[in-house]
């Protein structure tokens, strides 16, 4: 596996390596022209798969770029919007080419998402204690993506506090009463917990983030996964 082409609108000319941190430059330079890098990995290499950390409004032309020249692509768009993995799933089905959309790519934050899945069964209380360093964005995609998974579940969480409007019991997600607290202090490191409660016992899950590298080894086994499919999928735990 091997990087064979960088894309941005900032950074143009600079080696991919150099701005990565590297100690030696990858002779890989940043370009803006998306059609040129395609085909030069189209024509250079048998199998390939295009790594998409763009914006929303994009994801659906680069994917479907990728595909005319018979890339894969793995999407980490946290923002994108669900309208939007509907019609790309539209068109890798009609494409036969393969695509992951992962709201994560952190396998962490995955078997969070999933041990909570499993606790919402057994309890009827739940409230997320998520921190990051800066305000941007609050409640964070993580908390949004864990408050989803345990909704429409046939359970009611919180029962006592339904009808609350004390601002600091948090923020209500969904419908179904789930509590998200959000804690900015400059320095702090991204962490999001999920406490649940029954009688005579609090359950506590828990995940850090030290360090964008821990996307890296979701993001390999993504680019692995991804080259034998022929549609959409959404969500890295479809591979673990």
């Amino acid at each position: 596996m091997e990087l064979a082409g960088a894309i941005d609108s900032q950074g143009i000319g600079l080696d991919a390596g150099e701005i990565s941190g590297m100690e030696e430059a990858l002779e890989i330079p940043v370009l803006n022209d998306l059609t040129m890098v395609l085909g030069s990995i189209a024509q250079s290499r048998a199998t390939g798969v295009v790594v998409d950390f763009s914006q929303p409004s994009t994801v659906y032309d680069n994917v479907k770029q990728a595909a005319a020249f018979g890339l894969s692509s793995v999407v980490y768009v946290p923002k994108i919007e669900l309208a939007t993995v509907t019609e790309l799933s539209a068109f890798c089905e009609k494409a036969s080419m393969g695509c992951l959309v992962a709201p994560t790519l952190s396998i962490g934050s995955v078997l969070l998402q999933q041990a909570a899945i499993q606790a919402s069964f057994h309890y009827n209380n739940v409230e997320i204690v998520e921190s990051r360093p800066n305000p941007s964005d609050l409640p964070s995609q993580d908390a949004i993506q864990i408050a989803n998974n345990i909704s429409d579940l046939g359970q009611i969480y919180n029962r006592e506090d339904m009808d609350s409007d004390n601002p600091a019991r948090g923020q209500i997600l969904g419908e179904d009463g789930v509590l998200v607290h959000s804690m900015v202090l400059p320095g702090l490191a991204s962490s999001t917990s999920i406490n649940f409660s029954g009688p005579g016992e609090i359950y506590t899950l828990r995940h850090d983030v030290t360090n964008v590298q821990c996307l890296m080894p979701g993001l390999i086994l993504a680019i692995r996964k991804v080259v034998r499919l022929k549609n959409l999928i959404y969500g890295l735990e479809k591979f673990l």
